[in-house]
C-alpha cells in the first residue's frame, strides 16, 4: 500500500487529486492522508469536506486526519512508500527538524522510521529562502526523494518553488528505483 498525503497548498489540490487518480488507475492500492488543516480548511479552492469525500472515492480508503490515527503507519501498518503532494513550506521544515505535530509529519516520521522510501512534492513561496536549508537536509536523508520543481513567478515570487505534477509518475518509479529524478531545479 502506498501512502498519499496532502498538505494545505490548496491552490495545488486540483492538480494533485489528478494526479492521485491516475496511481489509482495504474493499479496502485492507496491510503489517503491529509493534515488537519486541509481537513478543516474551506478556501476558495474547494471545500474540506468535498476533498476527503473525493479521496475517499478515488481510494476505497476513508482519509487519515489525526496524528493517532497516523502513527500506526511506520512498524505496526507498513507502507511500501509514501507520497506527500503537495507538502507545505511548514511540513518540510518540520520534517526536517523531527517535529511530528500533525498527521502528515506523523505519518513521514512512522514511515521513515522503518527507512521505505518518501517522495516529496514540494510547494513553498520560500523555497529558495528560509526553507532552502530544509531541502538541502532533506536531500542528505537515505530513502527521501523529492519530484523535479520549478520556479512558478520568478518575477513576483522569486523564492517560489513548486512541483512540476507532470513528473511526479516519473520520480515515483525514480523513487522506486532508489533513485532521484534529475535535472532536481528546471
Amino acid at each position: 500500500m502506498i501512502g498519499y498525503a496532502m498538505c494545505g497548498s490548496f491552490c495545488t489540490h486540483k492538480i494533485s487529486l489528478s494526479v492521485l487518480s491516475a496511481l489509482v488507475d495504474s493499479g496502485n492500492d492507496i491510503q489517503p492522508i491529509v493534515s488537519e488543516n486541509t481537513a478543516s480548511t474551506d478556501t476558495r479552492f474547494g471545500k474540506a469536506e468535498d476533498l476527503l469525500k473525493t479521496l475517499t472515492i478515488l481510494t476505497g480508503k476513508k482519509p487519515i486526519t489525526t496524528i493517532k490515527e497516523a502513527e500506526p503507519l511506520g512498524p505496526a501498518t507498513p507502507l511500501e512508500a509514501l507520497i506527500i503532494a503537495p507538502c507545505t513550506g511548514n511540513t518540510l521544515a518540520k520534517l526536517a527538524n523531527g517535529i511530528t505535530d500533525t498527521s502528515v509529519c506523523m505519518a513521514a516520521k512512522a514511515h521513515m522510521r522503518s527507512e521505505r522510501p518518501l517522495l516529496i512534492a514540494l510547494a513553498t513561496n520560500d523555497a529558495l529562502s528560509a526553507n532552502l536549508a530544509n531541502i538541502g537536509a532533506l536531500m542528505q536523508r537515505k530513502n527521501v526523494f523529492f519530484v523535479p520543481l520549478i520556479q512558478d513567478d520568478p518575477v513576483k515570487k522569486p523564492f517560489s518553488l513548486v512541483t512540476d505534477f507532470s513528473l511526479l509518475p516519473e520520480a515515483f518509479i525514480a523513487m522506486r528505483e532508489k533513485r532521484q529524478l534529475r535535472p532536481l531545479f528546471k
